[in-house]
C-alpha cells in the first residue's frame, strides 16, 4: 500500500500542472497479480540516465524474462505481448486471437476504431480488460497497479469514418506501461498529434509502438513529428500493411533515427540497454505458438 500511495503522490501534481483533473487517476482495481516490486520509471520526470548501446538478445516468448527487463513480442497488426520477469503477460489492441498457444493474458488493452483492435467478447478468464474508448460514464480512465507494472492511459480523439462522421471524442487511448524502469507507450489507432496536455500526461517515453500506415491512422509527416516530440529511444512500427508502407515510414525517419531490421518478432530491453541514438526497431509479426508457460515458470 505505501508503494501505491507514493506513486499517486508523484502523478497527481504533474497531472494538475498539465491542466488535467484527478479523474485521470481511476481507483486502482483488483489486487496485484505479481509480488515483484516495480522499478521506478522516469515517465513523468525530466531526469534520465545516459543511454547505453542497444543489445538484441534472441529469446522465445515462452522463455522466462530476465531480471529488470521487459520482453516485447510483435504478434500481429497492432497487437503486442509484453512480459515481465515476474510472469505477467499483457497484450495491446487485443482482438481475441493471438495464435494457438492457449495463453490467457493477465491484462489486455483495446481500442475500437476498427474490429482488428478489440474483442467484443474477450475471454472472461482474462483478469483485466482495459477498454480504451469513452462510454456512458465518460472517457476511459485506467491506472492499474500490478506491482511490477503500472498500466495507465491517456485518451485521444478519433475522426469519423471516411471523414464524414463527427469526431469521436476520447475514442482512442494511448496506453502507457511503466515497468522495469522503462516507459513504454502504445499509440493505438492514433488520429491526431497529441496536444500539450496529452503529451504532459503521457510523459517521456523510452519505447513507443507507432501505427505507420500513413492513412487510416495519422498521416506519415504528422506521425514522424509526433515521434520526434516523444524523443523515444526505441520506436517499433506497427499497423503497416505492406513492405512499401513500412519503407515509406523508415525513409522518413532515417535522418534522425537509426533503422534496424531485427529479423525477429521480439526484443528484450532494460533501462541500461537502450540505444545511444534513437532507433527504429522493425520487428516481424508472428503468432504465439507452442504451449504457454505455466504461472511461476
Amino acid at each position: 500500500m505505501p508503494r501505491r500511495f507514493n506513486l499517486l503522490q508523484m502523478l497527481i501534481p504533474r497531472l494538475r500542472r498539465a491542466g488535467l483533473t484527478l479523474a485521470l487517476l481511476a481507483p486502482l482495481t483488483a489486487q496485484a497479480q505479481s509480488t515483484a516490486e516495480r522499478i521506478p520509471s522516469h515517465c513523468l520526470s525530466l531526469a534520465r540516465a545516459a543511454p547505453q548501446e542497444a543489445r538484441i538478445i534472441p529469446a522465445a516468448w515462452t522463455d522466462p524474462v530476465r531480471a529488470e527487463a521487459v520482453r516485447i513480442s510483435y504478434v500481429d497488426h497492432s497487437m503486442f505481448l509484453l512480459q515481465t520477469p515476474g510472469g505477467l503477460n499483457m497484450m495491446t489492441d487485443y482482438n481475441g486471437f493471438h495464435g494457438n498457444s492457449g495463453l490467457i493474458p493477465d491484462v489486455v488493452t483495446m481500442n475500437h476504431a476498427h474490429s482488428s483492435h478489440w474483442a467484443p467478447a474477450p475471454d472472461p478468464a482474462i483478469p483485466h480488460v482495459l477498454q480504451g474508448w469513452a462510454d456512458a460514464q465518460g472517457p476511459a480512465q485506467h491506472a492499474l497497479d500490478l506491482g511490477e507494472v503500472l498500466v495507465r492511459n491517456v485518451p485521444t480523439d478519433i475522426r469519423g469514418r471516411l471523414g464524414t462522421a463527427p469526431v469521436e471524442e476520447d475514442g482512442n487511448s494511448i496506453f502507457i506501461f511503466e515497468m522495469a524502469g522503462l516507459c513504454i507507450g502504445h499509440l493505438g489507432h492514433l488520429h491526431h498529434i497529441p496536444d500539450a496536455e496529452q503529451l504532459a500526461a503521457i510523459g517521456r517515453l523510452d519505447v513507443v509502438m507507432a501505427p505507420v500506415d500513413g492513412g487510416m491512422t495519422l498521416d506519415l509527416p504528422s506521425m514522424i513529428e509526433t515521434l520526434q516530440r516523444f524523443r523515444a529511444s526505441v520506436v517499433i512500427p506497427m499497423h503497416w500493411f505492406s513492405e512499401a508502407s513500412l519503407q515509406r515510414f523508415t525513409s522518413g525517419m532515417e535522418d534522425q533515427f537509426d533503422i534496424v531490421r531485427a529479423g525477429m518478432s521480439d526484443l528484450t530491453l532494460t533501462r541500461h540497454s537502450l540505444p545511444g541514438r534513437p532507433t527504429v526497431m522493425v520487428l516481424e509479426p508472428a503468432w504465439l505458438t507452442g504451449p504457454a508457460p505455466s504461472p511461476g515458470d
